[in-house]
């Protein structure tokens, strides 16, 4: 049976393990507009833990991504994401959205499309509404003017700034290491989010994911799938933007973490609830201790 296709109308949707997943605590995260600084900011430690101990959270999803529906319950909508593969499911990533963050409207041409490259860069629609938008944001191109992209967008055709964003072609060509390292660097800073896709806050393989988004390439959404992937990478062959993986057991157990090589043994990675963003050396730390496989996506 094929299933109905939605896109995502919110600026960024939580992808919930359940509808009953959602907390007091996280009201300003399932409505549309969707308030994610306000969220994140009244979010604590425990309460951030929690998005991971509990099970509360598996991803998120950005404006204008299209999603598939398999059910549908009270306010809530169990979907698939097909850009985000994993193993979970062969055709892409399952979740709950709630159901106002999704719109009936479908973009059905291919070709070249308009990705932000500025954390906040706003879209413009025709009533001059602006929607301030996450990093890797992917919208249809239509047309453009000297300054503006004219793009499509589930709220109708709207504008982007050039200076906000980059046209990407569909199976384009890939970027190298060094310039998904580049990228990563300007979330320096950015604090940790379980399941978090957007420049409002990464995990560590939401992290990995959107800066090789960044560069052209689809990866699996989740570490333990991105280490079965990918070009395996013998030790001493390392380069810039290899991915590094780390498991329990000092490397011997489960995959829980990856982070993307810095060069001159460092990588930048998002580390863990209640840190930031970082760049860090391997030698002497746990993360030495725990490498358990290093792989490479993309040409140097």
């Amino acid at each position: 049976m094929e299933l109905t296709r939605k896109t995502v109308s919110a600026t960024v949707a939580t992808l919930w393990s359940n509808p009953e997943s959602a907390r007091t605590v996280d009201e300003k995260a399932i409505h549309n507009p969707v308030d994610l600084e306000g969220w994140l900011d009244q979010l604590s430690y425990s309460s951030s833990l929690a998005l991971c101990d509990e099970n509360r959270v598996q991803s998120q999803v950005l404006y204008g991504d299209e999603v598939l529906i398999l059910e549908e319950k009270n306010d809530w909508s169990h979907v698939i994401v097909p850009s985000q593969p994993s193993s979970k499911d062969p055709r892409g990533y399952p979740g709950w959205i709630p159901t106002e963050q999704l719109s009936e409207e479908i973009y059905d041409g291919d070709g070249v499309y308009v990705s932000i490259i500025k954390h906040g860069a706003a879209v413009t629609n025709q009533g001059d509404d602006k929607m301030h938008l996450s990093y890797q944001t992917r919208l249809p191109l239509i047309d453009h003017t000297i300054d503006e992209y004219r793009v499509w967008t589930p709220h109708g055709d709207s504008l982007i700034k050039k200076e906000h964003s980059e046209l990407v072609e569909v199976n384009g060509d890939v970027g190298n290491g060094d310039e998904l390292v580049k990228n990563a660097e300007k979330f320096i800073g950015l604090l940790y989010l379980w399941g978090g896709m957007s420049s409002y806050g990464y995990d560590c393989s939401g992290f990995s994911y959107n800066m090789a988004r960044s560069i052209g390439c689809t990866i699996p959404r989740d570490a333990h799938d991105q280490m079965k992937s990918g070009e395996r990478v013998q030790d001493g062959n390392w380069d810039v933007g290899d991915l590094l993986f780390f498991a329990y057991e000092k490397g011997k157990g489960s995959v829980h973490h990856v982070g993307m090589y810095y060069g001159d043994g460092k990588m930048i990675h998002s580390p863990s609830t209640g840190r930031i963003i970082e760049i860090t050396p391997l030698k002497g730390t746990i993360y030495e201790e725990e490498l358990c496989g290093v792989r490479r996506y993309w040409g140097n």
